[in-house]
């Protein structure tokens, strides 16, 4: 299956519908998506915003991998995914991934597949913002 990609590293605003808009879903009956957004609180605190560093260079490469993975593990159409860098404030999108598939159940699978291994392998470090002082969290993404 070929399969068709659209990523995007976002410095300034991430539009998830937007980038679903871009996504080619022909031939589909199913898009799965997940949209992660800055809480506004932490362990009863507000959070301000969170502050993502990436290595540029490899952030699209790495979804880009990510995406074609998927599409050959989980045997989906396409996959959409974008990711911001750069101070995201509370209610702001910080990751959108759209999965397009023939059925609801492989882009299910695939979605959640995508937004651990995201987790796990973007070269993108995070940094939490409070009225208390600002904390690295442990780990990528």
């Amino acid at each position: 299956m070929a399969g068709n990609v659209v990523i995007e590293a976002a410095p300034d605003a991430l539009d998830a519908e937007a980038l679903r808009q871009r996504l080619d879903v022909s031939g589909c009956g199913s898009i799965v998506s997940f949209v992660g957004i800055t809480r506004d609180s932490d362990d009863g605190e507000e959070v301000i915003a969170l502050e993502f560093e990436a290595w540029q260079e490899q952030l699209s490469a790495t979804l880009q991998s990510l995406a074609k993975s998927a599409i050959t593990e989980f045997g989906v159409h396409g996959v959409a995914m974008a990711h911001r860098t750069g101070q995201v404030l509370a209610g702001e999108n910080i990751v959108a991934i759209h999965v397009a598939s023939a059925h609801r159940k492989e882009g299910f699978a695939a979605c959640s597949w995508l937004i651990d291994e995201l987790k796990a392998s973007a070269p993108l470090w995070k940094k939490e913002v409070k009225a208390s002082g600002e904390t690295w969290k442990s780990g990528l993404g």
